[in-house]
């Protein structure tokens, strides 16, 4: 952040604050919304796995190709993926490991412009400094808008020990809001030290006269990834994980020259097959493995990423507020570290040093503790700051583009490079999570010119809501928890992980069998994590193991390793089950899953590294026997109370009424909703039937009935009539009137 500086500078950016503070208040204009009218019916379902690598074997056959075939399947690959195939270009995607498996995951989880890069802008007159802030702070409106369940504002606190620093500091975040312009979020605010104290507790009192509070984003980094995929999915995109590709394949140069690349050479690590696939133009987009991709075109081509290694720890949520983040911008050794509360716990961060390339870098003891030693600067003494309270700890490669006059990792900017082969391999490197979208765009722009392709539309990203997100609401937690009955914390957190799909995991959710809560078996007591998320991790979002669950789709190794460790029998039971897993498979699983959760701070305890049938001892038995007889659950797609309950034909019949009423504010009449009821299967609808359940839909008080309202009520009637799962041919109302006096209690949360 920023350091002490010479008076006169002082002294003119103090003067500079006025003007700054009316360039941004006439800068300032509300930012376009999101609009995108392109979005996925309700129970829309993927395509699976087997589908995709079905047609990525068709383009590889004679008269087929791809327009652009992807090479990784993190933040800068997926993001490409929905911008070519949102311009109707065929796109193929191929990641080795899991979606998200490196970088993408591994992040500081903020959606920022850099605070740190503005202060080296400003105070070296580094004009590549100044363009990355300015273009991340461009973006990170956009990103918030996408995909708005994924990711919030947070406000980040700057500390002030010392009264003269505080002109400085103000005029650097009053200049950070004005970069942003129309984008900005809120404006940067003073705070003396009792208001400080009051907001951040933990701060040890001594050491701070007041301070300074920013604004900056933070999201779910592998769920964004995920939607991003799905979007891609959505669009057209053909997408594999743990494909990986072998070859570039090359065809002579009709002009003459380099032979050109025209296709790849992939393999389904899962299974081992090979096959060739055709494309137009293929891009690198694989982070911190972009020289390796490189090396396929070329074996003896120069290095152009720098890795940079980030390690962040993660503690108990008593570490931090729950809605205000720091900055500590004076470390022993100049570096930054943040302090921040996610997904219910605290996370700190980052070091910055150089690395080898690695697939699964482990975090060094020395990084962790020197994390812990500045945590230790500038907290209360009354928290005993314990190596034991480090819940998890990961490294992170940053893929920094290299600059040859660079001496340290320091000097290296975040701005990406494209770089285009003399064989046409195109690669896309650096950057970071916030300038993804934009990253994404130039790329295909240069894909687009590079290689004669023709697409039907511009770039529409600026305007694209992700999968999930236009049926979310932040009350529709509410909802959720009236409809199954779920505790609050893991409403919340379903809402704010799946958006709108998260009624889809809720109808894989088998009853708990308690009075409260009805449904949501947690796979890990201290966290909201619930079973249903693996079976929808499974069959929507291309989980094929234990790992994928564990880090990915759901947080668990990253919010707490040894939790992680813990739930392991359950999800390769339920794993097990849905994928038809033998025992020697369910033991490797968690042979892998340990080994990896060496790589998120795990301490090393032998008797945790063989399969639990292995050791001995009642309670890693009973363990060992859940993984392999755990039970199947939620087999039929859709489950008993949701939306997801209406087949196609029942979703096609329903629209068909929807869309018959001309006008949407007219209360439903008695006739429309014998409609409703004989399109969802019912039949022999008696009038006393109609009457008990016409409040359902009649009463609207002059408010327009939404198609997504409408469909709401239609669950609600059918889950009425359920009796195992089929429905009942209604002859009289009295057992429907029954049931319907039951089902305020069931949902009022908890019985109350």
């Amino acid at each position: 952040m920023f350091r002490r500086i010479l008076t006169h500078r002082v002294a003119i950016v103090g003067a500079a604050v006025p003007v700054v503070g009316y360039g941004y208040y006439w800068y300032n204009q509300p930012h376009k919304p999101i609009m995108d009218n392109n979005r996925p019916p309700p129970l829309w379902t993927p395509p699976s796995r087997k589908e995709m690598l079905e047609g990525l074997k068709r383009a590889g056959r004679d008269g087929e190709e791809l327009d652009l075939f992807i090479i990784g399947g993190g933040a800068t690959g997926a993001g490409v993926a929905v911008d070519a195939a949102s311009r109707g270009l065929k796109v193929g995607l191929v990641e080795r490991d899991d979606f998200s498996s490196g970088t993408s995951s591994k992040s500081t989880k903020l959606v920022h412009g850099g605070v740190r890069y503005l202060q080296k802008a400003v105070m070296e007159l580094d004009y590549e400094q100044y363009k990355l802030v300015k273009e991340a702070l461009r973006e990170r409106r956009v990103f918030l808008s996408t995909a708005p369940y994924l990711s919030s504002m947070l406000p980040i606190m700057l500390p002030l020990n010392h009264w003269w620093q505080l002109p400085y500091y103000y005029a650097g975040t009053k200049m950070y809001d004005f970069l942003a312009g129309g984008e900005n979020m809120a404006s940067s605010y003073i705070m003396f030290k009792d208001r400080a104290l009051e907001a951040f507790p933990m701060l040890k009192p001594d050491n701070i006269v007041g301070a300074i509070v920013y604004y900056d984003g933070q999201h779910n980094d592998s769920r964004m990834n995920m939607a991003l995929v799905l979007t891609a999915v959505h669009y057209g995109a053909l997408v594999a994980n743990h494909t990986e590709v072998v070859k570039l394949n090359k065809t002579p140069n009709p002009n003459g020259g380099e032979p050109q690349v025209t296709g790849v050479r992939v393999r389904d690590n899962m299974t081992g097959e090979e096959w060739d696939v055709k494309a137009k133009g293929v891009i690198n987009a694989t982070g911190p493995f972009s020289d390796g991709v490189r090396e396929l075109d070329d074996p003896g081509v120069k290095p152009i990423v720098a890795p940079s290694g980030g390690v962040h720890i993660t503690l108990p949520n008593y570490y931090s507020p729950r809605t205000m983040g720091l900055i500590d911008p004076n470390t022993s050794d100049g570096r930054v570290v943040f302090f921040l509360p996610w997904q219910g716990n605290t996370i700190a961060g980052t070091t910055d040093s150089p690395v080898p390339v690695e697939h699964e870098p482990k975090p060094k003891e020395e990084e962790i503790e020197w994390i812990l030693d500045e945590i230790r600067r500038y907290l209360s003494p009354d928290i005993q700051v314990r190596r034991g309270d480090v819940l998890s700890a990961w490294s992170g490669i940053r893929p920094l583009v290299r600059d040859p006059g660079a001496k340290n990792t320091e000097s290296l900017v975040r701005n990406h490079m494209i770089n285009v082969s003399p064989a046409g391999l195109l690669t896309i490197a650096g950057g970071k999570w916030t300038t993804y979208r934009e990253m994404a765009e130039e790329t295909v722009d240069t894909a687009v010119k590079t290689y004669g392709l023709t697409p039907k539309s511009e770039c529409i990203t600026q305007n694209v809501r992700l999968v999930g997100s236009h049926g979310w609401t932040d009350t529709m937690f509410i909802k959720l928890i009236q409809r199954y009955g779920l505790e609050t914390e893991v409403a919340k957190h379903l809402s704010n992980t799946y958006g709108d799909r998260a009624w889809t995991v809720c109808s894989l959710a088998e009853p708990t069998g308690l009075h409260w809560p009805l449904h949501g078996r947690r796979i890990s007591e201290l966290y909201p994590y619930i079973d249903a998320e693996v079976l929808y991790a499974m069959r929507n979002e291309y989980a094929l193991t234990a790992v994928d669950v564990i880090a990915r789709r759901t947080r668990l190794s990253f919010l707490n390793a040894q939790a992680a460790l813990d739930a392991l029998p359950t999800v390769i039971g339920l794993m097990g089950d849905e994928l038809g897993w033998s025992v020697k498979r369910r033991r490797q699983e968690w042979i892998n899953a340990r080994n990896f959760l060496d790589s998120m701070g795990l301490s090393d305890n032998e008797a945790t590294r063989t399969p639990p049938a292995l050791i001995g001892g009642p309670s890693w038995l009973q363990r060992f026997s859940d993984i392999l007889t755990a039970k199947k659950i939620g087999t039929k797609p859709g489950g008993k109370y949701s939306r997801a309950t209406f087949s196609s034909e029942e979703l096609e019949r329903l629209k068909k009424v929807y869309d018959a009423r001309e006008d949407k504010v007219k209360p439903l009449e008695i006739g429309e909703l014998k409609q409703v009821l004989e399109a969802m299967g019912f039949k022999d609808i008696q009038p006393a039937v109609l009457a008990t359940m016409g409040p359902e839909l009649i009463n609207r008080e002059n408010k327009t009935l939404e198609w997504e309202e409408f469909l709401d009520a239609c669950a609600n009637l059918k889950e009425l009539s359920f009796r195992e799962g089929t429905p009942l041919e209604i002859a009289s109302g009295s057992a429907l009137a029954k049931a319907r006096k039951m089902i305020p209690v069931e949902k009022s949360g908890g019985g109350v």
